[in-house]
């Protein structure tokens, strides 16, 4: 073989060997060079979240803060005085209205009532006679009309007898839940000596006070929640009555709502938080108050718009604290960002997740 068939022939071999072992980094370095590309394009576009703007229900809300009271309570004493007889109530214990809970020993009055019947009894039946005398004209008009007075004042005298027996007994005014007793049984009380209280929890009543600027937008029946300090169940009532004026030394106005308590689980006295709907409106376009961003002469949105930041004034009406009501500037379908807002400028691109993409990424395996 010539030498110069040899010497091509080397050449190829040794062409293609450094064609075997250059290919390989050229073809990785435009690999990196187009992922380093892809990078610098990513790192450009901010990463935001965004939710598609829809219509629903906005509520403005007024937080408060108030009592727990008794639907009725009361000192229970006696309208009279002396020795306690009987105790017949027991602490902590349920009673109905009407139901005797205590008694003063009432022998002297007693005793007097026996009395007073029995004279009735003879001025009674001197009465029959002298009517009949009477009738024959046999005693004159004022004899009679004389013996009528004594009965009839005998009669007020028993009438007053058992008004003061009454008194020598305590009776249930309502129905409710007997608190401590203060006094026992053989004890002498006076008309300002207090036995014990009685106390009505079913319903409670919710007293609280509200700005005057809301005292309008507030009616009997409007619904409001409650729940107490340091507790996270919340519970239901409805305003039944108000003041009919403002405290001119506070200016608020007080009013009251009444919660049935039917498990008897609350108690009178307790501090309570008061949620209040001050109003509504059912298709309210709205986003979260932290997409807002105020601006001089207004406020302002961004949105994605084919992959780029636009900025929207808008304007706004209802304000709670989680959602800010959009009147005017978006529509229902826009795609408002409401995370990573401080570092967007206007036309900065995007890479943008809704709120649906996180939860289902938050599925995968």
């Amino acid at each position: 073989m010539k030498k110069g068939h040899k010497f091509m022939i080397w050449g190829g071999v040794i062409l293609l060997l450094l064609i075997m072992i250059l290919l390989p980094k050229v073809l990785q370095s435009h690999k990196s060079s187009d992922e380093k590309q892809k990078r610098a394009v990513l790192q450009q576009a901010a990463r935001v979240k965004t939710m598609v703007l829809k219509s629903g229900i906005i509520r403005e809300h007024l937080k408060t803060t108030g009592t727990l009271l008794a639907d009725e309570e009361v000192d229970l004493t006696f309208e009279g005085q002396g020795k306690i007889e009987t105790i017949y109530f027991h602490e902590g214990s349920h009673v109905n209205k009407g139901t005797v809970l205590a008694k003063l020993n009432d022998d002297e009055l007693q005793a007097q009532l026996v009395k007073l019947n029995l004279q009735n009894n003879l001025l009674q039946e001197r009465l029959n006679r002298q009517k009949v005398l009477l009738e024959r004209e046999a005693i004159s008009q004022e004899s009679y009309d004389q013996l009528m007075t004594d009965l009839q004042s005998n009669e007020a005298e028993i009438k007053l007898i058992r008004v003061q027996i009454d008194k020598t007994e305590i009776k249930a005014p309502f129905d409710g839940i007997i608190g401590l007793r203060y006094v026992s049984e053989g004890a002498y009380v006076s008309q300002n000596t207090r036995i014990a209280r009685l106390v009505k929890i079913q319903p409670l009543k919710i007293e609280f006070a509200v700005p005057e600027r809301y005292a309008g937008a507030i009616k009997v029946g409007s619904e409001l929640s409650f729940q107490l300090d340091n507790a996270d169940e919340k519970y239901t009532a409805r305003v039944y009555a108000m003041e009919p004026a403002v405290d001119p030394g506070t200016r608020t106005m007080t009013l009251r709502a009444l919660y049935p308590n039917k498990d008897a689980r609350l108690h009178p006295g307790h501090f309570v938080s008061v949620l209040l709907i001050i109003r509504e409106k059912n298709d309210a376009l709205q986003v979260p108050t932290e997409a807002i961003i105020p601006e001089l002469g207004g406020e302002k949105v961004f949105t994605v718009v084919n992959g780029r930041a636009v900025s929207i004034p808008v304007t706004i009406g209802m304000r709670t604290p989680e959602a800010v009501e959009i009147t005017g500037g978006l529509h229902a379908g826009d795609s408002v960002v409401i995370k990573g807002i401080m570092q967007l400028r206007s036309d900065m691109p995007v890479s943008a997740m809704t709120e649906d993409s996180i939860e289902n990424q938050k599925r995968l395996p």
